[in-house]
C-alpha cells in the first residue's frame, strides 16, 4: 500500500481519451442509465440515444431474432459495441491490397465487443433464438451509415456510387 500526498492533483478524466469498448462496457453495466428506454419492435431493430455530448454519442439497440443491419460503414464515426444479452454475430467485408475479398465472421456473446473504424463495413444480425441487446458508441461523426451492395462473395461495393 502506498500513501498519496494531501496536495496530490487529480486530473478530471477526459472521457473521449478513454476507449470507446470501456465506453460501451460501463454502459452495459449500469443498466439503470437506459432500463426505461428498451423496447423491442417485431418490424426492425429497435435503438434509442442513451447519451450524447460533444465527443460521442451511446446508443442502445435490441435485436429479436433474425432481425439485423444492411451491409454498411459508419462513414467517418470510430467507435464500438458490446453485446449486453443475447447473441450477435458481425460480418465483416472488405478488399485485400490484391483485390481478394475478405470476410471474417464473429460470433458475439454478452459482454463481448467490436471496434470500428471509417471504412469498416460490416453487418450484424442476431443468429439467435433469444432476442439480444447491445450499447454502441459513436465518435466523430455520430450515428451515420452508408449502405454498401454486394455480397461478402464479390465484395462491398458503396450504394451511392
Amino acid at each position: 500500500m502506498f500513501a498519496v500526498p494531501d496536495n496530490t492533483v487529480a486530473l478530471v478524466e477526459n472521457a473521449v481519451q478513454r476507449h470507446p469498448v470501456r465506453v460501451a462496457l460501463e454502459y452495459a453495466h449500469d443498466r439503470d442509465r437506459w432500463r426505461h428506454l428498451l423496447r423491442y419492435d417485431p418490424d426492425q431493430r429497435f435503438s434509442a440515444l442513451i447519451a450524447r455530448d460533444e465527443e460521442q454519442e451511446i446508443w442502445l439497440m435490441s435485436w429479436l431474432p433474425g432481425q439485423q443491419t444492411d451491409l454498411h460503414d459508419h462513414v467517418e464515426s470510430t467507435g464500438a459495441f458490446t453485446v449486453v444479452t443475447g447473441t450477435l454475430t458481425e460480418t465483416v467485408s472488405r478488399k485485400s491490397a490484391d483485390g481478394r475479398v475478405v470476410t471474417e465472421v464473429h460470433p458475439l456473446v454478452a459482454g463481448q465487443s467490436r471496434v470500428f473504424a471509417p471504412g469498416y463495413v460490416h453487418h450484424v444480425h442476431n443468429p439467435g433464438g433469444d432476442p439480444a441487446i447491445s450499447v454502441h458508441v459513436y465518435r466523430s461523426g455520430g450515428r451515420a451509415m452508408r449502405s454498401y451492395r454486394g455480397s461478402f462473395v464479390d465484395g462491398p461495393t458503396r450504394s451511392d456510387t
